[in-house]
């Protein structure tokens, strides 16, 4: 049973709130947390960018609550997590191993102040974003200054006794929130432009003369909504002045760039079998499984769905299944694959024909029986297929040699 002086002590200054706009709060950070860097030493950055995330929702659902003083610092700590990640990612190597090292073991390491002045001195990417972004640092600076000015209790404004003092619940609550959502819009920017430090894929992939050119990222594009909302236009084109954005583009831009359906297959899985004959012309930019894929939807007009890895990866297509179910079970697969009898094999309302591409079974989802003409069709088109890349890869060993 709960002692009622207790509760009454925990609620006696304690006023909740309604954030109007939460839900599109929670959309809108899911442009941060699908912005992970594919770095190959990113592991770290992509951990803090999930921090930071988290402490932005944390100051939602604490200024909710009503632990206003605890939301602006949970919104004061995802810029310092930002920052930090930008600190460890950007100094030399021998000072970045060196604050890496204190970082873990709580050694001394520089508060947010001193990071910021030692990436503008030594940092290879952060200094010239300072030099190219003036606008934004300076509004950066300000910002925590005015969240420091709640976390310090600068002001009885930002006193719990003061604010949610019984001779103060009558007034509306309208202009505190919009103070907090100001200052959460600003901090979901500052987070979202510190991220860029790492790479500029959450922009360069918003231009699809970039995104139908590069490779398969882990990176999703930031919306444009999103953009507009949070970083702004003149910001992004400073940002697009940068050494890191303009390198970046340089080196992607000269490649081909592949259509939509091509696109969609890399990207999305998803192979259109009224244009297998367009992503076919392209099949150089596709990998092997990719590639098989969509030579298999390509030849045989009976599938309709095509896995591989144990099911992991799935291939749609513009055809219908006659499976009704939607999950699948890669225990099944399993068995599909040590099956005596490989083609035909029942699955649920379909069929599965499981046809080995070198060591890797590639699965056939089809409504229909395949024919022995079929099956022999699709085996040719994969050896054929394995034989050319072999084949390219004998001359490209040559021309090296």
């Amino acid at each position: 049973m709960s002692n009622p002086l207790v509760e009454w002590r925990r609620h006696e200054n304690i006023r909740t709130v309604k954030l109007p706009n939460k839900e599109q709060y929670y959309s809108d950070l899911m442009n941060i947390e699908h912005s992970w860097s594919g770095r190959i030493d990113g592991n770290l950055c992509n951990t803090f960018i999930m921090e930071a995330e988290q402490q932005l929702v944390n100051a939602i659902e604490l200024f909710e609550m009503g632990y206003f003083d605890c939301a602006y610092y949970s919104l004061r700590s995802a810029v310092d997590m930002s920052t930090t990640m930008v600190f460890l990612a950007d100094m030399p190597e021998e000072e970045r191993e060196k604050y890496l090292t204190a970082w873990k073991s709580s050694d001394d390491f520089p508060i947010q102040g001193r990071m910021v002045k030692q990436l503008i001195e030594n940092g290879d990417i952060f200094s010239d974003m300072f030099q190219t972004m003036p606008s934004f640092f300076a509004d950066a600076k300000s910002l925590s200054a005015d969240l420091n000015k709640y976390v310090h209790k600068q002001g009885l404004r930002h006193f719990y006794v003061s604010r949610n003092h019984p001779m103060n619940q009558h007034k509306s609550q309208e202009a505190f929130i919009k103070d907090f959502e100001y200052y959460l819009d600003r901090c979901i920017g500052v987070v979202a432009v510190m991220r860029l430090a790492i790479d500029p894929f959450p922009i360069l992939l918003m231009d699809e003369e970039i995104l139908y050119r590069c490779f398969d990222s882990m990176t999703e594009p930031y919306s444009t909504d999103f953009v507009d909302k949070y970083i702004g236009s003149s910001t992004v084109e400073e940002y697009k002045q940068t050494e890191l954005y303009t390198g970046t583009y340089s080196s992607f831009i000269g490649e081909e760039k592949k259509t939509e359906a091509t696109f969609n297959v890399v990207k999305h899985q998803w192979i259109d079998s009224t244009k297998t004959d367009e992503i076919i012309s392209q099949l150089h930019l596709l990998t092997k499984a990719d590639a098989i894929a969509t030579l298999i939807v390509a030849v045989c007009e009976k599938a309709v769905k095509v896995y591989t890895y144990n099911g992991i990866l799935m291939f749609y297509t513009d055809r219908k299944t006659n499976r009704t179910e939607h999950s699948w079970n890669s225990k099944d697969f399993t068995n599909f694959a040590n099956s005596d009898s490989l083609i035909n094999q029942v699955y649920d309302e379909a069929f599965i024909s499981v046809f080995n591409a070198e060591d890797e079974p590639f699965f056939v989802e089809h409504n229909e029986l395949l024919n022995e003409m079929e099956v022999k069709r699709i085996s040719n088109t994969i050896s054929g297929y394995l034989s050319s890349i072999e084949v390219d890869n004998e001359s490209e060993s040559e021309d090296i040699k």
